[in-house]
């Protein structure tokens, strides 16, 4: 019988290795699995690689991840906001790598690695610094740069509802960049709010179908002081 629910964060992270590439959802702090990237910081994982649309907000989730020691390197597009001081004092005193990728070529390499497309050319960053040492080409009268794919070892994604064979769907923006995050890595651990049965979920609304999907941890919801709830 396939069951892919999780006793316990810890339990589905417990193969997260020293050197993975871990990628996270999340846009800001909408998506984000705080849930397990609390639980990677807890496993201990070393030399990580982590790619993220940004470099951590305030002290907690990522940001918290990046001032533990254990990433190497951040791949993602916007790595510098009102409150990512974390990230950007790891940077200025070398103790953290980055690489900077446009944010749709970013969302396309981790959809081209799950699709099990080989390369892309994209015209985004022609001409520019982010094109240096890259390929590129002519395609009717318009220049293009080749990408490749970015693959994962793991994915660390947030999810509103899943059932025990991975089955995912998502609450409103906190979909963003979740789905390909899992369709690119090789162990993907999911988030959600509710578990479902079997059949409960509509299959026109599932997102990420489960075969993209590891272990599913439900978490309970996370109140903001604004009184709402945290997507």
């Amino acid at each position: 019988m396939i069951n892919k629910i999780a006793d316990s964060v810890a339990q589905a992270l417990a193969g997260v290795k020293d050197g993975d590439t871990v990628l996270i959802g999340g846009f800001g702090t909408s998506g984000n699995p705080i849930e397990l990237i609390d639980g990677l910081i807890a496993h201990g994982a070393r030399e990580l690689t982590v790619v993220n649309n940004n470099a951590g907000n305030g002290d907690e989730g990522l940001a918290a991840l990046l001032k533990s020691g254990q990433v190497r390197k951040i791949i993602c597009s916007f790595p510098r906001q009102a409150d990512s001081w974390v990230f950007d004092g790891l940077y200025r005193s070398g103790k953290i790598e980055l690489e900077l990728v446009p944010q749709g070529n970013l969302a396309e390499r981790m959809r081209a690695a799950g699709a099990g497309v080989g390369a892309f050319f994209c015209p985004t960053a022609y001409g520019t610094e982010l094109a240096k040492g890259k390929e590129t080409r002519e395609i009717n009268g318009k220049q293009y740069v080749l990408e490749y794919p970015i693959y994962g070892d793991v994915a660390l994604i947030k999810a509103e509802r899943g059932d025990r064979w991975g089955n995912l769907t998502y609450r409103m923006s906190a979909r963003n960049f979740g789905p390909v995050c899992a369709m690119a890595a090789k162990y993907t651990v999911a988030t959600v709010h509710e578990l479902a049965e079997l059949g409960e979920l509509d299959p026109e609304a599932v997102v990420t179908p489960g075969i993209f999907v590891s272990k599913v941890v439900k978490v309970a919801r996370v109140a903001t002081k604004a009184g709402g709830i945290r997507e």
